[in-house]
């Protein structure tokens, strides 16, 4: 497994080493021991989610407060996303930064987002099937929704020819 630190140096992309043949490909899309050595702790993932989203759907930006801050590793398993995460720490030197990457079935990358990000991402395929751990249990009285178009963050999503929220995320 390669990995390569962001510009926020907490979040790291993924690559997992593909094995191609005949056959089609096998690639180890998770080991902890060679995750936790990655990221210098001991993780323990408690929940795995999966959505299936349509073009132009964005989910988020989400994040659960403390004690309940979830970490996520994230990766697609049909189509492509633009994946977010918002540096929310308010003690942080990136605090209210972002990093957005293109996680793809193609590209098979994974996003692991510590504890304290806010964590959206928009569909640029015309469906995506995404994937994701988490580090402790979804706990609705500590979720938090940050505007996915906040003007003090500024991110920059792909352009897309429409854009589908939920309630809680307009």
């Amino acid at each position: 497994m390669q990995f390569k630190r962001l510009l926020i140096p907490d979040l790291i992309l993924l690559e997992p080493k593909i094995f191609f043949d005949e056959r089609g490909f096998f690639f180890e899309s998770f080991n902890q021991q060679v995750f936790d050595e990655i990221i210098g702790a001991k993780t323990n993932f408690v929940q795995d989610n999966h959505s299936l989203s349509s073009h132009g759907v964005l989910r988020g930006m989400h994040y659960q407060s403390e004690p309940e801050a979830q970490a996520k590793l994230v990766r697609v398993l049909t189509g492509e996303i633009y994946d977010v995460a918002i540096d929310m720490r308010k003690n942080s030197p990136t605090y209210m930064q972002w990093v957005g990457e293109y996680l793809s079935a193609e590209n098979k990358k994974q996003l692991w987002i510590p504890e304290g990000f806010a964590h959206g991402f928009l569909t640029t395929s015309a469906s995506a099937e995404v994937a994701y751990k988490t580090t402790k249990y979804y706990s609705p009285q500590h979720e938090h929704t940050l505007l996915w178009n906040d003007p003090t963050v500024g991110v920059k999503w792909p352009q897309s020819s429409r854009i589908v929220l939920a309630a809680k995320d307009s």
